[in-house]
């Protein structure tokens, strides 16, 4: 699974028309996290280490795409597969879903990059809570306290792909490259320090001013004027 996800995010590197991913499980369940019989063939900390990099930097990598992402949370997302979640830019859930980060149960702790970015979404006191299992977090609660964006209303796997497509397109109209040029300022802007994340935001400028997208909007705007 993990390779896979590898193998996935590397496609969407690719990806440069794109403007919007959703990542959704499929039998009704987001994701149950690591497979427990492939967990217990990595006994050692160095396996456990290698895990933790590998996961951090393929997540870091997904979360710094130019699209803007969606988790299609249907029924449980426990663990890695709740991490996962939180490198998402939006989550959207369906009623009877849950998101549950269940590593203390099973004597570790996040360490996909979950808890620092469930800190950056919810805060610190939220997220203590959360990992502490002391918040369980149903599609209500998790919309309430600000991890879910959305509850959807279908239950359906197919109804739901589609209410969470038409959910995703008030983010991407517009030209791709407009879109990808303010995810990016977004992802550096989370990132880097100031300095770096203005420059940033001046360079990317530098790849939209006057181009179509611009130009046909200047020109459009002239027109309304008259």
């Amino acid at each position: 699974m993990m390779l896979q996800l590898l193998e996935k995010v590397i496609e969407l590197e690719n990806w440069t028309e794109g403007k919007g991913v959703i990542v959704c499980g499929a039998k009704n369940t987001f994701s149950s996290g690591s497979d427990l019989n492939a967990v217990k063939a990595l006994g050692t900390p160095e396996d456990g280490m290698a895990v933790c990099m590998f996961m951090q930097n393929t997540l870091t990598r997904f979360m710094r795409l130019p699209l803007i992402s969606v988790a299609l949370v249907q029924g449980r997302a426990l663990g890695g597969g709740a991490e996962f979640t939180t490198a998402c830019d939006f989550r959207l859930m369906t009623t009877e879903s849950e998101i549950r980060f269940v590593h203390r149960e099973m004597g570790i702790i996040p360490s996909w990059g979950g808890a620092a970015r469930l800190v950056e979404i919810i805060g610190s006191r939220q997220a203590l809570k959360v990992l502490s299992g002391a918040l369980r977090l149903d599609s209500e609660k998790a919309l309430h306290i600000g991890i879910a964006d959305e509850v959807l209303q279908s239950s359906d796997e197919t109804e739901c792909l589609r209410e969470a497509r038409e959910w995703l397109q008030q983010f991407i109209k517009g030209p791709p490259e407009v879109i990808r040029a303010l995810k990016k300022s977004i992802s550096s802007g989370r990132e880097l320090c100031l300095e770096e994340a203005l420059q940033m935001e001046r360079d990317l400028l530098g790849t939209v001013w006057g181009g179509p997208a611009n130009l046909e909007a200047v020109a459009r705007r002239g027109k309304f004027k008259k």
